[in-house]
């Protein structure tokens, strides 16, 4: 049974700094389309940035310049590295993870991945 836990969300002031984590277990990493993703009270959930095969990488432009996603595949652990942090990056922060392939490119919709984090709250004070 595929499971992802996210991990590394709280509070921080406005300019801050985040790292993000997700553990999987009964699923590897590897090659396959992962992403992190966000939701706000009232809003539809939203890509923040995906990892394809190989490492190429997409970011929401909301994010470019201040967030970064990478993984670990020896510890089988996605990350999001998030600075510069703003009020409107308060959300909940989930990680997912497509079924096993080969990843082509970086996949940003929700509806593209099969797997899911229950989240992480991530706040952002001014």
């Amino acid at each position: 049974q595929v499971q992802l836990v996210e991990s590394g969300g709280g509070s921080v002031q406005a300019g801050g700094s985040l790292r993000l984590s997700c553990a999987a277990s009964g699923y590897r990493y590897g090659n396959n389309c992962v992403g992190w993703f966000r939701q706000a009270p009232g809003k539809e959930r939203e890509g923040v940035a995906a990892i394809a095969s190989f490492g190429r990488t997409a970011y929401a432009d909301s994010v470019k310049g201040r967030f970064t996603i990478s993984k670990d595949n020896a510890k089988n652990t996605l990350y999001l590295q998030m600075s510069s942090l703003e009020p409107e990056d308060t959300a909940m922060y989930y990680c997912a993870a497509d079924r096993p392939a080969v990843c082509s490119r970086p996949r940003m919709r929700a509806a593209e991945y099969d797997y899911w984090g229950q989240g992480t709250q991530v706040t952002v004070s001014s």
